[in-house]
């Protein structure tokens, strides 16, 4: 079993920003601009989509939303989960 001190200080933050980047990745792929994304999920404007994104003032996506989008965006929930393995580094 991994130890939790193995993560690096920055592991969430990192981790919360390669999701944002790969749910931007595959809605720019897809042609689906913020606005439209964020009307199918059942927001009122972009903010929440645009700042999850790019981790603004550390807002992310939850399992919740990554489902939805996954839905909306028709793939798989564990495209939003690549590369994130790369973030695994141990503290020195």
């Amino acid at each position: 079993m991994k130890d939790f001190e193995n993560l690096s200080d920055d592991f969430m933050e990192k981790f919360h920003l390669m999701i944002g980047k790969n749910v931007k990745k595959i809605r720019e792929e897809k042609n689906i601009s913020q606005l439209k994304l964020s009307y199918a999920v059942g927001y009122k404007s972009v903010s929440q989509i645009a700042s999850a994104e790019i981790y603004y003032n550390k807002i992310h996506f939850n399992l919740e939303q990554l489902a939805k989008i996954a839905h909306i965006l028709d793939v798989p929930i564990c495209e939003f989960f690549k590369d994130v393995d790369v973030l695994k580094k141990k503290k020195k």
